[in-house]
């Protein structure tokens, strides 16, 4: 059964594992700063206590964000993913109202249901089936930071706001993680 996520192309299955890309709208770098990659670490801590989704990789970049995640189940009557990107862009939108008004205005839409859009619509899923994508997909999560358009850093470790730290030392500073290559 799937579970589709209104207005979106891309869904995810409960139970399944995926490769999942979501973009800031119009590509602005809202994630440059600790306080939005802390909305979104605090969303994937909640949705992980609370049994909703498995983390397995991830990192933040200043316009989007790769994960590695499973869905194990509805959020009330809405998705996890829902779920998490409905509750970042509220808190992405006070974060603005009092700490930089004057970049709210570029998330402005002119929608029935909303004022402000902060994530581009029909983010990427995509299923991991296969050891070898697995694989793939997590160093392409860890060097992403170091990508030359980037150069967030000179070392995956030292990016804070990532899973590869995790999986090169097993510390887990995010309380959320879990081990990917204990699955494929």
């Amino acid at each position: 059964m799937y579970y589709f996520e209104e207005h979106r192309k891309s869904y995810m299955e409960i139970g399944k594992i995926y490769f999942w890309t979501a973009t800031i709208n119009n590509w602005h770098k809202l994630l440059s700063g600790d306080v939005p990659k802390q909305i979104i670490t605090g969303s994937l801590s909640t949705l992980s206590a609370r049994g909703k989704i498995t983390v397995y990789a991830f990192v933040i970049m200043p316009n989007h964000i790769h994960l590695i995640w499973q869905m194990n189940a509805l959020n009330g009557k809405e998705t996890a993913q829902g779920s998490f990107l409905k509750f970042t862009a509220h808190a992405f939108k006070n974060h603005l109202i009092h700490n930089d008004p004057l970049f709210l205005p570029s998330f402005s839409v002119k929608a029935a249901n909303k004022n402000y859009e902060f994530w581009q619509r029909n983010p990427l899923a995509f299923e991991l089936t296969q050891k070898k994508t697995v694989m793939q997909k997590l160093q392409y999560i860890h060097d992403n930071p170091l990508a030359e358009h980037w150069q967030l850093t000179d070392d995956p470790v030292k990016y804070h706001y990532s899973s590869a730290k995790y999986y090169e030392t097993g510390i887990d500073d995010f309380g959320f993680l879990n081990d990917i290559t204990a699955i494929f």
